[in-house]
């Protein structure tokens, strides 16, 4: 073999791998594809892990504005007049049920949790069951504080 034939070969294999290149890149394209989450049916132990992800957020988030309420109706008797009369409005109750489903789904998605960190719940019948009766009694905490307030 010459030193020509070689990089004729060399020159060769190179419009093979592009021509290769191209079709491979023709059938896989690189663009991000789209995933609409709201189409995707996710298992009921996902719903209960973001739901527990959620509902901490909502926690915390609610923390600030119930010691403010509370320093606010501490404060005088008007201040209490008023923490009163903003506990309520419409908006603050329905914050305030939101609050209760988030506080029982943190709860119970945490106790879920825990029971699964020791085996307890572990088998997949078992986690798909547990994770329905967090979402449920969650909803139900919050239905049932929908009624004591209205």
């Amino acid at each position: 073999m010459r030193p020509t034939d070689a990089i004729l070969f060399t020159l060769d294999d190179c419009s093979a791998a592009e021509s290769g290149i191209q079709r491979f890149s023709m059938q896989h394209s690189s663009r991000p594809v789209f995933l609409n989450l709201l189409q995707i049916r996710m298992p009921v132990g996902a719903l209960a892990s973001i739901g527990h992800r959620v509902s901490g957020v909502l926690l915390a988030a609610g923390i600030p504005a119930a010691v403010y309420l509370l320093a606010m109706s501490l404060r005088s008797e008007a201040g209490f007049e008023h923490a009163l009369a903003l506990a309520g409005s419409l908006p603050v109750k329905a914050a305030a049920v939101l609050l209760a489903w988030a506080l029982a789904h943190h709860l119970l998605a945490g106790i879920r949790h825990m029971l699964s960190d020791i085996g307890v719940g572990s088998p997949l019948l078992i986690a798909r069951k547990t994770a329905y009766l967090v979402n449920l009694g969650a909803l139900a905490v919050a239905v049932v504080a929908a009624g004591l307030l209205w």
